[in-house]
């Protein structure tokens, strides 16, 4: 099927055929090709269960639904998306059929953290749009306090600010109604994630300290995790990496999901490089690879071994987690991506390529402004300005003139719990 992207915006769901039209020259490329068009057509399927639609004849719809379900009946022996998508065309005959559209929420939420799992990040929104379109009124308390939780995350994802803090709102506004106080405070880190994300790092700061004393006086250990976790985040990103790092280990003990435990491992394994300790990192870094889960947390730790690779200089294994990079970075969203730019132009300037970290920072740049991600836009244009005055520092520099800064009794407590961790796993 040929697709004229010029013409895709005027049409509901756009976003799965722009996949199709995007994946055809890949490898694979047939494949994602067929799964965004059964995508495209279930989603269509199910727009016509929606509350605010005239209802269509039920032969009409019969007739649009078997015609879907020859069209995904083979992908979904092809991959997990391949199933969602069969169990989608499934509920909406059932929904159809009994007049109840409640049986379509379970797979439209399943989907929509398939698809923010897999960084299809525009896709699991226009999935969590359609699952307020149809469920509307219908949707329980607690499925509208998560929807709007989660589409206020991937909205956050996508550095649609505004977006987020609205959807977060209204979950925290539900979830107060609900009297459901863990997803309240949900709401509230996800809305000081907001502040991050927009540069404020001194409300974000103070915000998630008034939700960890909260999440301890209720013993919601998980809020607890999370408020430390991005607290240590907000440090990190406020040049405090040593008194940050206590807060990322303590959330990575307190977690007990383990994808959460990954992120945590992650973001210590990038703050001890920070700190001049590329051995602790790479101990930290390499099991969120061996442990595997969410897309966006194995890029990011793929991007820092990368980054540890050319702190020590190390050309041959910088080049190999690069070429890993470069295997995931059609599904990097705009952050990771201008992460992955910016630290490839770092690394090539420690190689004294300095033609080509201009190329990678201006890269960089203009992704970040492109999503609006000023910390970045800031950092980047730091960066290149200073390249050319430093480029002989940065060619002399060798791995031993920096010396690991591990100096506080925490530090070093969790340098020793990261070396267990590694011969454990060994």
């Amino acid at each position: 099927m040929s697709i004229a992207q010029a013409e895709l915006p005027s049409l509901s769901h756009a976003v799965f055929l722009q996949r199709a039209a995007q994946a055809l020259p890949l490898p694979g490329g047939g494949l994602q090709s067929r799964l965004g068009q059964g995508a495209f057509l279930a989603l269509r399927l199910i727009d016509l269960l929606g509350a605010e639609r005239e209802a269509v004849h039920p032969d009409a719809f019969r007739y649009q639904c078997a015609a879907t379900e020859r069209f995904c009946r083979d992908l979904r022996v092809t991959s997990t998306e391949g199933a969602h998508l069969q169990a989608l065309v499934e509920s909406a005959s059932g929904a159809q059929r009994e007049g109840d559209v409640s049986r379509l929420l379970p797979g439209l939420f399943a989907y929509a953290y398939f698809l923010q799992y897999e960084l299809r990040l525009e896709e699991a929104l226009d999935v969590l749009r359609t699952l307020h379109s149809v469920g509307g009124e219908r949707l329980s308390a607690a499925d509208a306090v998560v929807l709007a939780l989660r589409t206020g995350r991937v909205n956050r994802e996508l550095s649609r600010f505004d977006d987020a803090e609205e959807s977060y709102a209204e979950a925290g506004r539900r979830a107060a109604l609900n009297g459901d106080h863990h997803s309240e405070l949900l709401s509230r880190i996800g809305r000081a994630n907001t502040d991050l994300g927009r540069g404020n790092l001194p409300l974000a700061e103070a915000s998630l300290r008034r939700i960890l004393e909260d999440a301890r006086a209720t013993r919601d250990q998980e809020a607890e995790a999370r408020a430390e976790h991005e607290i240590g985040v907000v440090m990190y990103h406020a040049g405090q990496p040593a008194e940050a790092i206590p807060h990322v280990w303590r959330a990575f003990e307190l977690y007990g999901d383990e994808d959460r435990r990954l992120r945590a491992l992650n973001d210590a394994g990038v703050m001890l490089l920070m700190l001049g300790d590329p051995v602790g990192a790479e101990r930290a870094l390499l099991q969120v690879v061996r442990g595997g889960g969410s897309q966006d947390n194995v890029s990011n730790a793929l991007i820092e071994l990368m980054h540890c690779a050319s702190y020590r200089r190390d050309h041959v294994t910088f080049a190999r987690w690069r070429a890993r990079c470069e295997e995931k970075k059609g599904d990097m969203p705009p952050n990771i991506l201008a992460d992955y730019h910016l630290k490839t132009g770092i690394g090539q300037a420690r190689f004294g390529r300095f033609r080509q970290a201009v190329a990678s920072l201006t890269r960089a740049l203009k992704i970040a402004e492109s999503a609006g991600i000023h910390e970045f836009v800031f950092k980047i244009e730091r960066i290149k300005i200073g390249l050319h005055a430093c480029e002989q520092a940065v060619v002399a520099a060798s791995p031993g003139d920096v010396e690991p800064v591990i100096q506080s009794d925490a530090l070093r407590a969790v340098s020793a719990s990261l070396a267990q961790l590694a011969a454990e796993h060994a």
